[in-house]
């Protein structure tokens, strides 16, 4: 087979490919052997019939229309690993000689992958919600803490939001007493819109024994009900003041106000370090393809967004779940639903690029070594050996996949490891406080979400 490659306009390229009838016989004989499985002949099982018995008795032809269909993802597979064509979308084949015989020759014109430059990666800035907290953030869960352990104690006076008042209850609808809406002496937080729309409200400004009677309707229902309430007792909190002796008092493990706000500060600061380095990944990816302002091909974003309907639809049959039922539930139609992932199929095409042109700029290299221990890796995960995973990607063609993406994994920490990270109010977070030495080792980046835009159309041809 030789073959050869053409820069076309529109990030295409034309691949030519000629086979000599010596070689392309191969394919023939293939085709014959495929064709037996079909024919049934005398005397001879389903298959076995030899090709000079079936060339005899059909002919030539269809045999070579049939290599000339089974031979072109042979071949231009071939192609495409020779020349390290990048493909992203399904080629326009054209035969241009061999129908009938004598050496045979296709044209393909295929989409590859564009070459991009980033301008400002080297400076990305990357924002990350606060870390630090202040002490406003820490004075609700003191506030929490007080009520409590706060006392309810009788007032006499008009109810208040935020009151607890003693209750009788009576709800109807025509007359006939509606379940669960009939209680005495009930215990109600005023605001907590437990009942009813504007139940709450008709409980403000009234005073002990006084009575209500109002129509509204009950959570969770679609018909009214007219209600009859009776207060016959008002209650507020009585919160305690927070001194040293009431936090050991109460608080145990602490001996004063300080020891516990800033234990409080703490456990809300660690968890704002894991949420912040759950998400680093994601904002990471969401600011750089936001430096990419080159035009990204169609063919790649349909395909990622292809993979990522049929993994969701996956999922949810996984959950016994049909898609019909999603929708429905969530009361959107099939087209919004695609739209919907379109967003994230078009950050990721914009990720793949931009990750490949900083590997370029920064030279970023894979090596055997590189591959051979991520065989290793994948062969853990699996429970093979190394060999039988090395001999999978070979035998499928995919090294120069796999490469490929351990490269962007390596474009991914050297970002990591020199944007800039700072908080909603410009504040800088120090690095190793979002990305640790410990976390940067062995990382899988899951969150890099190109692995859908890799040349696997390539496996497709």
């Amino acid at each position: 087979m030789k073959s050869t490659v053409e820069a076309l306009e529109g990030n295409k390229v034309k691949v030519s490919i000629e086979v000599d009838e010596s070689e392309f016989d191969r394919n023939i004989d293939a085709a014959f052997k495929k064709i037996a499985r079909d024919v049934r002949l005398p005397g001879f099982r389903p298959g076995k019939a030899p090709r000079r018995v079936l060339e005899a008795r059909i002919g030539i032809d269809a045999a070579r229309q049939q290599a000339l269909n089974d031979a072109i993802p042979e071949y231009l597979s071939q192609a495409v690993r020779e020349h390290d064509v990048d493909i992203v979308a399904t080629p326009d084949v054209q035969l241009v000689s061999g129908e009938e015989g004598g050496t045979v020759r296709w044209d393909a014109t295929v989409e590859v992958r564009p070459e991009i430059t980033v301008a400002g990666y080297a400076g990305l800035r990357v924002e990350l919600p606060a870390i630090e907290v202040s002490d406003e953030d820490i004075d609700p869960l003191v506030e929490n803490e007080r009520r409590r352990h706060a006392k309810l104690v009788d007032v006499d006076r008009m109810t208040q939001l935020g009151d607890f008042v003693t209750l009788d209850l009576e709800g109807t609808r025509d007359g006939e007493p509606v379940p669960g809406l009939n209680v005495e002496d009930w215990s109600y937080e005023i605001g907590r819109g437990w009942v009813a729309p504007g139940f709450d409200d008709q409980l403000l400004g009234l005073k002990k024994d006084e009575e209500v009677r109002f129509t509204a309707t009950p959570n969770g229902t679609e018909d009214a009900a007219d209600f009859h309430v009776k207060i016959t007792r008002v209650q507020e909190q009585e919160l305690p003041e927070v001194t040293d002796e009431w936090v050991a008092e109460h608080l145990a493990e602490f001996e004063s106000i300080d020891a516990w706000r800033d234990a409080l500060r703490t456990r809300m600061r660690d968890m704002r370090v894991q949420q912040v380095r759950s998400m680093v990944g994601d904002k990471i990816t969401e600011s750089l393809a936001g430096l990419v302002d080159a035009e990204i091909p169609q063919s790649m974003v349909d395909y990622d967004l292809q993979s990522r309907v049929q993994n969701t639809v996956e999922q949810f049959r996984q959950q016994s779940i049909s898609l019909d039922q999603w929708l429905s539930a969530t009361g959107q139609d099939t087209e919004s639903f695609i739209e919907s992932l379109r967003e994230r199929s078009v950050i990721a095409v914009k990720t793949d690029l931009a990750l490949r042109a900083v590997a370029s700029s920064e030279n970023i290299t894979v090596d055997d070594v590189d591959i051979e221990a991520e065989y290793e890796n994948i062969a853990m995960r699996i429970g093979e050996k190394p060999a039988k995973v090395r001999r999978a990607y070979e035998q499928n063609g995919a090294v120069s996949e796999l490469a490929a993406f351990l490269r962007k994994q390596k474009a991914f920490d050297w970002l990591m490891h020199n944007c800039e990270f700072v908080d909603v109010n410009g504040r800088e977070i120090p690095r190793d406080t979002v990305v640790p030495d410990h976390d940067h080792a062995g990382h899988d980046h899951d969150h890099v979400d190109t692995t859908n835009t890799d040349s696997d159309n390539k496996d497709e041809q």
